[in-house]
């Protein structure tokens, strides 16, 4: 079932492509919307793909492209088979050239500990990224601090690209809040009772928790690098 504003998105996007050719900007569908962040625009675009109404086209710039679309008049409500009307064919309207890499923008949340946890602070800047790092889910980026997961390829200032997730699998690298207060960056292992937080670099000791002082915000999907 499409909420009203997964439906709203969907016909903006679909009413632009129609007009131009081209899907409106992450900033352009936040205004339509009248949202706070792009982060929820991002919410919105993923919870639309899962469902298979829109699809992400690889190697173009604003690369999103309507499948199908429910009927207007019932909108919004569970999509059916009776209901879903399938995309007619258009005549392509003509484009201007397109960048060869899709670059999207997420938010960038302050500053990760690769070392003992600091506080995880919410920042409302964003962080332009290729999408071929990222794939498909919600997703937001953290700097990191420190050195304890040197071992894994992630050093100091580098950006984690993290997939939102509050579960984990033993060996994931995770982002883990603890005591809904202080997030590091280490691997996920289970413990008899207990979740321990490995590091990866041997300067480091494990760091062990009750389950209830743990909180997973995500799972690392990639790095960024600056130079």
């Amino acid at each position: 079932m499409l909420t009203r504003k997964q439906h709203e998105l969907l016909c903006f996007i679909y009413d632009r492509l129609a007009e131009t050719g081209v899907s409106p900007s992450f900033e352009e569908m936040k205004e339509a919307l009248d949202l706070k962040s792009k982060s929820g625009v991002h919410r919105l675009i993923s919870a639309l793909e899962e469902r298979g109404f829109i699809r992400r086209l690889p190697n173009r710039a604003r690369a999103l492209d309507v499948v199908k679309m429910p009927e207007r008049g019932d909108a919004p409500r569970a999509v059916t088979t009776s209901n879903v009307v399938s995309m007619p064919e258009r005549a392509a309207p003509a484009r201007a050239p397109e960048p060869a890499n899709d670059v999207l923008e997420i938010p960038l949340h302050g500053r990760i500990a690769a070392g003992v946890p600091i506080e995880a602070l919410e920042g409302q800047s964003s962080l332009s990224v290729p999408a071929a790092l990222l794939g498909p889910g919600d997703h937001f980026a953290l700097e990191v601090s420190g050195d304890s997961m040197v071992e894994a390829g992630i050093l100091d200032g580098d950006y984690a690209l993290i997939r939102r997730a509050d579960m984990a699998r033993p060996g994931d690298i995770v982002v883990a809040l603890i005591d809904d207060a202080e997030a590091t960056l280490k691997y996920f292992r289970n413990e008899g009772n207990m979740i321990r937080l490995d590091p990866a670099n041997r300067s480091y000791e494990p760091q062990r928790y009750s389950p209830a002082q743990v909180r997973i915000q995500g799972r690392l999907a990639g790095l960024l690098r600056r130079y």
